[in-house]
């Protein structure tokens, strides 16, 4: 997704405006949803106020996005994960060669949502698990799918839960989803948080991601949440 070197606000939206990169290319509307089967083993109840989940799925603009009508979910925040802190940007990340993958973290109450059922979200709607290094317009290792689970029960739930689908064979291709724990999550910079909030008739976003929230919204009622969980202290661009 890249749109610019520069991290001027100002200067990326006149970039944004100009339609010259990745993100910017209009795609065929996003991936047909495929409604997987809860996973046969989730996290055990749990009385905790919040748990996080750090997922990535192609640009982190339309994962955000899913996540932020998700019920129970109490933030979702863009960012880098698998890299290292100095080359957490977004013009570093964009090279490719960083390790990093373009991610949200989802802090969401397990009373409410499980890590399960978060992750069956993430399979059947926020991306298409078969893709390798690349989703829609976007291609690149950034672009990958991937789990970066922070403990070792939610890596347990994310491999087993890979195991079952896959042997189930529920999608046509096997999953590429890498399960890589011990890795550390990094906020991406403020003009990219709440983006599809924001930028609602932007075409990528039309074409590319606003089809995953009408998913969510169809397939998952029960989760749906109308008003998005807008991220704390961000400034978002928007872009008409």
């Amino acid at each position: 997704m890249r749109l610019s070197r520069l991290h001027s606000p100002f200067a990326f939206a006149v970039l944004l405006a100009l339609a010259t990169t990745a993100c910017n290319r209009l795609a065929p509307a996003a991936e047909t949803a495929t409604l997987v089967p809860p996973p046969a083993i989730d996290e055990p109840a749990s009385n905790a106020g919040t748990e996080t989940a750090v997922l990535a799925g192609g640009c982190f603009w339309g994962v955000q996005g899913v996540f932020q009508h998700v019920k129970g979910v109490k933030s979702a925040i863009s960012g880098y994960t698998g890299g290292s802190a100095g080359n957490a940007h977004y013009e570093d990340v964009g090279e490719g060669n960083t390790g990093h993958a373009e991610s949200v973290q989802v802090t969401f109450d397990p009373k409410i949502v499980s890590y399960g059922e978060i992750l069956r979200i993430y399979f059947s709607v926020a991306h298409d698990p078969t893709e390798k290094n690349r989703q829609g317009p976007d291609v690149g290792t950034q672009y990958r799918s991937a789990i970066f689970p922070r403990d070792e029960a939610q890596q347990r739930v994310a491999q087993q839960y890979i195991a079952q689908l896959d042997t189930a064979k529920v999608f046509s291709r096997p999953i590429a989803t890498t399960v890589e724990p011990g890795r550390t999550f990094y906020r991406a910079e403020d003009y990219h948080q709440d983006f599809l909030v924001h930028n609602p008739t932007y075409p990528y976003i039309v074409y590319n991601d606003l089809p995953k929230v009408e998913n969510l919204k169809r397939l998952f009622a029960d989760h749906y949440a109308n008003e998005p969980a807008l991220t704390p202290a961000s400034v978002a661009v928007s872009v008409r």
